[in-house]
């Protein structure tokens, strides 16, 4: 049965799901170049960033995480789930539990950024309610960018005075 943990960046797991995920986004896109947005894992490690991953017999299946980019806005990074685990809804675990954790850390919206070639991330995006807004960031100018927000309303995740 597949689990939900916090992950640290530093685990190797984790790591090598980050690869994989560059790795195939690099041979999607013909990027021989490696024009990808640099990355260090440690930087999922400050306040208000969350790194989760999904972990079933040991071995992590997917992940994905929230940074911090402004007071109010969260990034998501890494959605990533491995070719033999796709379509059993772990990419969806992933992303509805950093949506609550967002929430509950008290972001206002969460930003990210995908491709024009991936097809089930785009759906996946759409379906939990992210809408395209214009790339922002290191994606501006980026033609087969695609960037997306989600408002969040963090007063659902507090309970009432």
């Amino acid at each position: 049965m597949p689990v939900l943990l916090d992950v640290p960046p530093a685990d190797r797991r984790v790591i090598d799901l980050m690869k994989a995920q560059q790795r195939e986004l690099r041979a999607l896109y013909n990027d021989t170049d490696e024009r990808t947005e640099p990355f260090d894992p440690a930087t999922l490690s400050g306040e208000g960033c969350v790194l989760l991953a999904v972990e079933e017999g040991g071995e992590l299946l997917a992940c994905g995480a929230l940074k911090r980019i402004e007071a109010d806005t969260a990034e998501v990074k890494r959605m990533y789930t491995v070719p033999d685990a796709r379509g059993r809804g772990l990419g969806r675990q992933v992303l509805a539990a950093l949506i609550e954790r967002g929430r509950a850390l008290g972001f206002g919206r969460l930003v990210l950024e995908t491709g024009d070639l991936q097809a089930e991330a785009i759906h996946l995006y759409e379906s939990a309610g992210f809408t395209r807004i214009p790339n922002y960031g290191y994606y501006v100018g980026i033609e087969n960018s695609l960037c997306y927000e989600l408002p969040l309303d963090v007063r659902a995740a507090r309970p009432p005075p």
